[in-house]
């Protein structure tokens, strides 16, 4: 498989990876200038000329990705006899730049509810860089919804009629975000504790006012949830200083509200854009 079916799979995949690339050759080297690959966790694909500086290269990324860098790497390495090494000599005599671009797999945001608030703010979703699930237990609103383009957009979107929208809940990655706002308390209740049962998702929100949650609060707490599980559960949801209640206005508030969130998750993970020796 060559690197573009490579990273094309990744993203299907929802894995992360990093895009080798080399930049530029001084002397003699393996590769040509544009010679790329891709390096995953536990997997290469295509190849920047093997030996130590291909294997050095595969070493790099995976530290890129096990510390979360989102930010491109720019780096080094000397293929003479004299050069420092790892894996073995590689004496060709020139010298590599390589680029180094993480590739983070995209955030995964569930909707629950596809009402005048959640089709507001799919379509707003769609537009950014993120795997996208819209689910309603009403096949009209599914339908609806299917026919506006939405796939058009940077998402990666699947919209989802779902009689028993917990399933779908139950069949998300770890880590994603879920966005509760259907058209019944009682299926927002239930989607609430499958989200609690779960206890691995990144962020869950449930819409409504502070009277709907206090009552699923205790409802909950009935059901055996601990206060601290519940705790993680975020009702309201959006920015509390944007006021208006049209389904827009409210999409806007809790899509912004959402970025934040995400922003914060990719946060620890340092973009290192200044040049470096890899030695291998």
């Amino acid at each position: 498989m060559d690197w573009l079916r490579a990273l094309a799979q990744l993203r299907e995949e929802g894995r992360s990876g990093v895009l080798v690339t080399v930049t530029a050759v001084r002397g003699h080297a393996p590769r040509e200038a544009g010679a790329k690959m891709v390096v995953a966790a536990e997997q290469t694909w295509d190849s920047i000329g093997g030996g130590n500086l291909e294997a050095s290269a595969v070493a790099r990324a995976r530290e890129l990705l096990a510390a979360g860098t989102t930010g491109p790497e720019r780096t080094y390495l000397s293929l003479h006899e004299h050069a420092p090494t790892t894996y073995g000599r590689q004496c060709c005599g020139g010298e590599v730049s390589l680029l180094f671009e993480p590739l983070p797999a995209r955030p995964v945001v569930a909707v629950f509810g596809l009402g005048h608030v959640g089709a507001e703010l799919g379509r707003i979703l769609t537009r950014l860089p993120l795997v996208v699930h819209l689910v309603d237990s009403r096949r009209g609103q599914v339908e609806a919804l299917s026919g506006l383009g939405l796939r058009d957009g940077l998402a990666d979107v699947q919209i989802t009629h779902a009689p028993v929208p917990e399933v779908v809940l139950a069949d998300l990655p770890a880590h994603a975000h879920v966005l509760v706002m259907t058209h019944d308390h009682a299926e927002d209740l239930v989607l609430c504790e499958a989200a609690l049962r779960r206890g691995d998702l990144g962020s869950v929100g449930v819409i409504g006012s502070s009277a709907k949650w206090q009552r699923f609060r205790k409802r909950l707490l009935e059901a055996g949830h601990t206060e601290a599980a519940i705790s993680t559960l975020t009702s309201p949801i959006g920015l509390p200083d944007l006021p208006g209640k049209q389904p827009a206005v409210i999409a806007i508030s809790v899509a912004a509200a959402l970025v934040g969130t995400l922003q914060l998750d990719a946060a620890p993970a340092a973009a290192m854009d200044s040049p470096a020796d890899l030695r291998g």
